[in-house]
């Protein structure tokens, strides 16, 4: 017998009580042309995240109005969204917003996963603590080498034999 339920809070209209899986959102920061971005969502459709492990990629959010990857995640159906660094008084001003755009997609039923990917602003001590154990971040060299521009042209120049990324 199959039971008539309203998914978000299991309950039951005929005495069976099914517990509907918390779906995890991802949110994708971005700066530019969003490619790491892009191999996330393309993996988590591949791979089907959203039935193997309760988690979809629900927005990107980019500090660039310009960032190409924007684009991408329009075709993908996913929720965009622009904060211009430049038009905040200050980094904290800057990091409060974001914050309440990520906080759209954290709720109880659906905690937020935050994936800086190619996303070039430095965060506030504050943004970090409330995200703690829910932020991962994307770096294109292995950290402590090369932090911050043109990591790749800069291992190049140094005669590097090993590159990679640092995820942490």
């Amino acid at each position: 017998r199959v039971a008539s339920t309203r998914a978000s809070t299991g309950e039951s209209r005929r005495g069976v009580v099914i517990i509907q899986p918390v779906m995890k959102n991802i949110v994708i920061l971005i700066s530019g042309g969003g490619s790491n971005m892009a191999a996330i969502v393309r993996a988590s459709q591949k791979e089907d995240w959203e039935n193997r492990y309760g988690a979809r990629v629900a927005a990107v959010i980019s500090n660039k109005g310009t960032a190409s990857g924007l684009v991408f995640g329009k075709e993908q159906g996913l929720d965009t969204h622009v904060l211009d660094h430049k038009t905040y008084a200050d980094r904290e001003a800057f990091d409060a917003a974001l914050a309440d755009v990520i906080n759209r997609y954290d709720t109880p039923q659906a905690p937020v996963l935050v994936v800086l990917a190619g996303f070039m602003r430095i965060l506030t001590a504050g943004f970090v603590e409330k995200y703690a154990g829910r932020l991962v971040n994307i770096h294109p060299s292995l950290l402590p080498a090369f932090g911050g521009l043109h990591t790749h042209q800069r291992a190049l120049d140094a005669g590097c034999k090993f590159a990679g990324a640092t995820v942490h």
